[in-house]
């Protein structure tokens, strides 16, 4: 885990603000590695920059990213530009700077590197940790809704899932703060997902809610009244990928569908139902696979993309993140090849978030 270090704000304000002030390249830098020396633990803290936990007035640094940008001081070349970088440093400890739907601060991205931000998401192994057991066939991995709530929302914002199946997104929801509102049409899955959830710790008092439902004609607008709000600033879906998995005998269940466009069909009436209770501007994310039928390729996932950008949508980005394989293919990957090699085809690595903004 990334090492953090806590500082007398004052204090060290007041030592940038010294540091600014030198007329001489060398006397800067002399200063500035003696301060790098004690925010990395080589020295006793001679200037009065370090602070408890517990005390006022301090202000947090993850220790690599601090000494780094220190580091850029004592490689400039110039006294200018070694101010320049002193100043920023400055801003960023006096400076928060947002984008209004979420809480990171751009003054400081250089510490969110735990943030992914290329299209291209590399997830070795699912989080188990906590209320996330992994019991459920075709939940998908809880870093997929953590990525996505930390850039599209802010503590306390409303996330909505309706194919909430064991709970990934509310458990979530409850570790980051904000208020999470799902709906499960399996009312045994819905139990247990509830049982989950509840186990979860709450820090932050965050409404939890876990209704059973069809998603394409539920009150969403009552949900989020039973919530105690208005709009949502944040959806996301994770649909059946058809009837790659059946998960009940429901006519209503999507993965019951009798054909691709049936599918589609009722994917778009949950996308319909759900749309007016998503705040405007704001994002949602369908999680979903490819699927192969009858010897063909069916491209499912912009099938599902065509049908929410005929609604109020604009397409913001497409992540393409690697499958886990299933228990079923861990132990047939020499059978899966054969398959592959045989059949001309590609065996599935890969499924797609596709992320939108309402108009």
């Amino acid at each position: 885990m990334e090492e953090f270090i806590t500082l007398d704000r004052a204090q060290f304000r007041n030592e940038l603000e010294m540091l600014r002030g030198k007329s001489a390249l060398e006397g800067l830098k002399a200063r500035v590695r003696s301060l790098r020396d004690i925010i990395a633990g080589k020295k006793n803290d001679d200037l009065g920059v370090l602070a408890a936990e517990d005390e006022e007035n301090t202000v947090r640094f993850k220790r690599s990213v601090l000494l780094r940008e220190l580091d850029q001081v004592l490689e400039a070349y110039t006294l200018e530009r070694a101010c320049y970088y002193i100043k920023r440093l400055h801003r960023s400890l006096v400076a928060t700077k947002t984008n209004g739907i979420n809480d990171i601060n751009l003054s400081r991205w250089k510490e969110y590197d735990h943030i992914i931000t290329d299209s291209l998401w590399i997830i070795d192994r699912r989080d188990t940790s906590g209320a996330h057991l992994g019991w459920y066939w075709g939940n998908f991995i809880p870093q997929i809704p953590h990525q996505l709530m930390l850039r599209y929302t802010r503590r306390g914002d409303v996330v909505v899932d309706p194919f909430a199946g064991s709970g990934t997104t509310l458990i979530e929801c409850r570790r980051l703060g904000r208020h999470g509102i799902g709906v499960e049409l399996n009312k045994e899955v819905a139990a247990r997902a509830r049982e989950l959830i509840a186990k979860e710790p709450n820090p932050y008092g965050c409404t939890t809610l876990l209704e059973t439902g069809d998603s394409r004609t539920i009150d969403c607008e009552a949900l989020l009244h039973a919530a105690g709000v208005q709009k949502a600033q944040l959806f996301i879906l994770h649909p059946p990928y058809h009837d790659i998995i059946v998960f009940s005998g429901d006519q209503r269940d999507l993965s019951n569908a009798a054909s691709t466009e049936e599918f589609l069909h009722m994917f778009g009436q949950v996308v319909d139902n759900i749309t007016p209770c998503l705040e405007d501007k704001r994002y949602m994310a369908v999680v979903i696979g490819d699927k192969y039928a009858r010897g063909e390729w069916i491209p499912l996932g912009f099938y599902c993309m065509e049908e929410v950008l005929r609604r109020r949508f604009t397409l913001k980005s497409i992540i393409v993140k690697n499958f886990n394989e299933t228990t079923g293919k861990r132990t047939q990957k020499e059978l899966w090849r054969y398959r592959a090699l045989s059949g001309g085809f590609y065996v599935f690595k890969h499924e797609y978030i596709l992320l939108f903004q309402k108009k």
